[in-house]
């Protein structure tokens, strides 16, 4: 993709989550009911749903586990980025939208622990439940990604696919995806060694050693750690699975091309976009060629020689 492909998708994430923070910056001024139309935008507190689990938690431990899922979602935002295997401005872009809601609304949990819901369509009668910018615009992210995958869907899982499975070389793949998630492991650990011992002697520092407040709020800490730790291995085992298919594909490609080749059928090669060792098509089509040479040379028939008589 171009420079000014990518600048729209990723601006299209900031636009979403800006426009959020200003709306609601503007809704926590509300005072009462103000109608115009169908809309009725009215101040409310969503302290349920979802993140709200982490309402419970302790005040700081709640900011630091929310800053570090945001931080997760953008990462695992970047990762699917990096992985798509096609162009698809609507699908990058339905994910950069979607994205972007997901963080209002956790940016939300973050500095007000609460959800800032304003608007309301309907009448007293009938009317929908409070919802804020960042809930609709997920839904026209979600729009764009179904639209993208049933307009795209033949370029995503082509039927002609000789590589229809991402486990072209299991024994190889299965091996680099288990060398990230160990590295991933590692760091990790090594991260929940350093803040558990900090938390725990700054909580020891300022409040003796009251087993209670401890428990209170190392144990969430340590639960939320656990759970942010396996779903970063398993985006690490995904991510090597991808990364180890851009190898080990287009070399079981190459390898295939050449069986072929062998057994008299003329077919090329064509790697996929984004696999690595694009080279190999260039020296697919000198072995073609060189081979095409040969099978011509022993189709001409040989010269016969007159023999003295």
């Amino acid at each position: 993709m171009r420079k000014r492909e990518w600048l729209l998708v990723f601006s299209s994430l900031i636009f979403v989550w800006v426009i959020d923070r200003v709306t609601k910056l503007w809704a926590n001024g509300l005072t009462g009911i103000q109608t115009k139309g169908p809309f009725n935008f009215v101040l409310h507190h969503n302290h349920g749903a979802m993140l709200g689990l982490f309402t419970d938690l302790p005040g700081v431990l709640r900011v630091v586990t929310l800053s570090t899922g945001g931080a997760f979602i953008l990462c695992t935002y970047a990762l699917i980025q990096f992985m798509l295997p096609i162009k698809s401005l609507l699908l990058r872009v339905g994910l950069s939208i979607l994205t972007g809601g997901i963080l209002g609304n956790v940016a939300d949990r973050i500095f007000w622990g609460y959800v800032v819901d304003f608007i309301v369509i309907g009448n007293p009668t009938l009317s929908s439940p409070a919802f804020n910018l960042a809930d609709a615009l997920q839904w026209i992210g979600y729009g764009f990604i179904i639209l993208a995958v049933i307009k795209e869907g033949q370029i995503l899982w082509p039927e002609n696919d000789i590589r229809k499975h991402y486990w072209v070389n299991r024994r190889f793949q299965l091996k680099y995806s288990f060398f990230l998630v160990g590295v991933g492991l590692s760091l990790t650990l090594i991260g929940l060694v350093f803040s558990y011992t900090y938390l725990r002697v700054t909580i020891s520092e300022l409040v003796g050693n009251n087993p209670y407040l401890l428990n209170k709020f190392i144990v969430p800490f340590v639960i939320a750690y656990g759970l942010i730790c396996l779903t970063f291995c398993g985006l690490l085992f995904a991510l090597g699975k991808y990364l180890s298919h851009r190898i080990a594909g287009p070399i079981f490609a190459f390898e295939r091309f050449l069986r072929e080749s062998l057994d008299g059928r003329d077919r090329g090669l064509k790697l996929r976009v984004g696999d690595d060792f694009k080279h190999l098509e260039v020296l697919a089509e000198d072995v073609r060629t060189r081979l095409k040479e040969i099978r011509q040379k022993q189709e001409i028939p040989q010269t016969e020689e007159f023999l003295p008589e």
